[in-house]
């Protein structure tokens, strides 16, 4: 039984990069720049979707701070999320530049901190779940694979076979591996919650960006990629809760 609490995580990524190998190439959609909203605000093109993008900014130093203020407790936790910090502070300008006049070459730089993002946080959340003390190697490790993704797309897209697959795989792994991993290792109901919450708010950002226009049509002060950037924001916060919640001295 213990074995296979062990091997599920690994069973589910791979079934998953499975089919995404059968089902060939995900392009990116033809209409990928074309956002609802495009109104301008003190000067700024694309206020909405460039200005909410400060949520992640201020998570991200929020979260520099946390985790400072909790390192004797984090230990050997602190390099992967230090490092998961920091690539919200860096998704807050990269998506911000994008946004400014959103085009592939610019969307590379938006992606580039996103895949950083998800690397760390698989790494912090392994690290916190294993008994592992490869403290700075997998962070590293995962980060590169990360952004590694992100320029397969960015190759392939300039070549007119753009594929996504590897980049959409990164984005998933944390939804598919992360619960089970701490279901495995019994971790903390609170812990488990704010992830879980956590994940709720990524979906919903995700359905956000797929009625992007809807929303803004619904709603008039917001569009529903404006919305994404928000809820992403406020899963981050819930992910940095969660995983740098106090972990029990070693006896």
């Amino acid at each position: 039984m213990e074995t296979a609490k062990r091997l599920l995580p690994m069973f589910v990524i791979g079934m998953a990069g499975i089919a995404l190998l059968g089902y060939g190439r995900i392009p990116q959609a033809a209409n990928y720049h074309a956002f609802a909203d495009t109104r301008a605000l003190w000067g700024v093109a694309n206020a909405g979707n460039v200005l909410s993008n400060a949520g992640f900014l201020l998570v991200g130093a929020w979260a520099i701070g946390f985790i400072a203020r909790r390192r004797q407790n984090l230990r050997y936790l602190v390099p992967a999320l230090a490092l998961f910090a920091v690539a919200l502070i860096l998704t807050s300008l990269g998506s911000g530049y994008y946004h400014l006049a959103p085009s592939n070459e610019r969307l590379l730089w938006d992606r580039l901190p996103l895949a950083m993002a998800c690397g760390s946080l698989l790494a912090a959340a392994y690290i916190r779940t294993h008994e592992t003390h490869l403290t700075l190697t997998l962070p590293m490790a995962a980060t590169v694979f990360g952004i590694a993704t992100v320029l397969w797309w960015s190759l392939t897209e300039a070549r007119g076979v753009g594929d996504l697959r590897p980049y959409i795989l990164l984005q998933g792994a944390p939804l598919l591996v992360i619960p089970l991993w701490q279901w495995r290792a019994r971790s903390p109901r609170r812990e488990r919650i704010d992830f879980g919450l956590a994940v709720l708010l990524y979906v919903l950002a995700k359905l956000a960006e797929l009625g992007d226009r809807a929303i803004f049509d619904a709603l008039g002060v917001a569009s529903g990629h404006t919305l994404k950037h928000l809820l992403a924001a406020a899963a981050s916060f819930l992910i940095v809760r969660s995983l740098a919640a106090p972990v029990p001295r070693e006896a």
